[in-house]
């Protein structure tokens, strides 16, 4: 049996706590690879290094390609704040002599030419034999079992590991709508995380720009026959509230949707670490949430299930209250009459004064020194604003919070791994809030001491997660076949 500071490869709390301080120091800046032809002088990379130094410019890998009598030719990582501050790194490098820099290489992007996925066979075909028996005649076998046994079809085919991933591009990231197209790297990018971390197959699925709710849902509705789940992902709010409910009231298949579900399930897990370390717990704490869309509105309403009573939602427009009338929707007409029960009004930074908790799903900047300061004690303070928060965790950490961490730590993939492996292995046809909590639970119980969550790369939390989700399904009252 493994420990909560175990890791994939035989790693220990400390791997976790080092990975965790390298994402911090370098998560917002740009990584490029330096190509550069040294003179075979003693110190030439001494200058090199200390020209970088001199430019702000921070060191990663340094890896020698080739030596010859006159020359080293070398990989150098250089990690800059942005397009700007490479330039000035690179003019400061032209001026050294005897130092060539040959060629810049965009890690990121380089790692993504030709995209990120591939559809691979689980089987051999090496012969006649196999083509037989995985082709025709043999497969014709299988069809007739499967046509005469419904639950056939989950065994003998891909469905029970396979996922689609659903996007129209309209919400991706913080970038906004940028379409499908754009929006398919990240697509891949779960995909990849999905297989290496919980082994899921996943498929991308992208549906064109200015489709109705309807025809979004009628699409998914006819694709979803060949999968285990659907996962929305990167659709604006608010119709993706609506989407996701209408396919998960037609579709006999779970729908998640990450933008939603996932923050909720990372947010909780990290509150409940935050109030283990801070020996409180979560029921007497007021919770102000920056942000009222799609992950807004979930975290709040898993949150008031997991046992906290007081949660205030804030858009544009301060708090969200009953009866408000300005910048409303029903999205946040439902969302107001669930939460804030003593009615709170006023703005963001009168709702904090006296919270002890606020949780940023907005945008970078939003919240001062002085806004943590009049935070209650325990101050916790989650600002997931992406790619830069709504206040720095240092700044938050020295206006008086005694946790504050942002999205670099607070991150979905701790999430969907797991939750989507579980609840495959279940069978489950949608996902509970009770899959939501257990998920949230097992995160936070395999969180080592020293941290806030756990590293993503920590196989043990997804398996974990998992089998916390299957568990939680298991338990779930079933409705009857007759029920929807």
């Amino acid at each position: 049996m493994t420990t909560h500071g175990d890791r994939a490869g035989g790693g220990s709390i400390a791997d976790d706590v080092q990975e965790s301080l390298v994402a911090e120091k370098y998560a917002h800046k740009l990584i490029r690879t330096l190509r550069i032809r040294l003179e075979d002088r003693p110190g030439k990379l001494a200058e090199v290094a200390t020209a970088i130094g001199n430019e702000g410019g921070l060191i990663g890998d340094i890896e020698s390609l080739s030596i010859n009598s006159q020359s080293v030719l070398r990989n150098v990582t250089v990690y800059v704040d942005d397009a700007v501050h490479l330039d000035r790194l690179l003019e400061r490098l032209a001026c050294l002599d005897g130092v060539t820099v040959e060629r810049v290489v965009d890690d990121v992007l380089a790692i993504h030419e030709g995209g990120k996925l591939r559809v691979a066979a689980r089987v051999a075909v090496d012969n006649l034999r196999d083509l037989q028996r995985i082709y025709t005649p043999g497969v014709a076998s299988v069809c007739r079992t499967i046509a005469d046994d419904e639950a056939a079809f989950r065994r003998y085919t891909w469905v029970a590991n396979t996922v689609a991933i659903v996007t129209d591009g309209s919400a991706v990231l913080g970038l906004g709508d940028i379409g499908p197209r754009a929006g398919l790297p990240v697509m891949e990018g779960k995909a990849v995380i999905l297989d290496r971390l919980a082994g899921v197959g996943c498929v991308p699925i992208l549906l064109s720009g200015g489709m109705s709710t309807e025809e979004i849902v009628r699409t998914v509705e006819a694709v979803a026959a060949g999968f285990g789940a659907i996962m929305l992902e990167d659709i604006a709010a608010p119709r993706c509230f609506e989407i996701e409910s209408m396919l998960s009231r037609r579709l006999p298949i779970p729908v998640f949707h990450d933008d939603q579900h996932g923050t909720a399930v990372i947010v909780l897990a990290a509150l409940i670490s935050a109030c283990r370390k801070l020996d409180t717990s979560l029921e007497p704490l007021r919770v102000v949430i920056a942000g009222s869309g799609a992950a807004g509105s979930a975290t709040a309403r898993l949150l008031l299930a997991a046992g906290v009573v007081e949660v205030i939602c804030c858009d544009r427009g301060g708090a969200l209250y009953k009866g408000r009338t300005e910048h409303m929707n029903p999205a946040k007409d439902a969302l107001a009459d669930v939460t804030n029960p003593r009615g709170r009004r006023g703005s963001l930074a009168e709702v904090m004064a006296g919270a002890n908790v606020f949780v940023g799903l907005s945008s970078a900047g939003l919240v001062s020194r002085a806004m943590v300061a009049s935070m209650a004690q325990p101050r916790i303070v989650l600002a997931l604003a992406n790619p830069k928060p709504e206040i720095a965790p240092r700044d938050a950490i020295e206006a008086g919070a005694a946790v504050a961490v942002d999205g670099r730590t607070v991150n979905n993939a701790l999430v969907f791994p797991g939750l989507i492996r579980g609840t495959l292995d279940a069978g489950a046809r949608r996902i509970t809030e009770a899959m939501k909590l257990a998920a949230a639970r097992a995160i936070a119980d395999r969180t080592p001491e020293n941290l806030i969550l756990p590293s993503i790369l920590n196989r043990d939390v997804h398996t974990a997660v998992a089998e916390a989700v299957q568990k939680a399904w298991q338990e779930t009252p079933q409705p009857s076949a007759e029920q929807p």
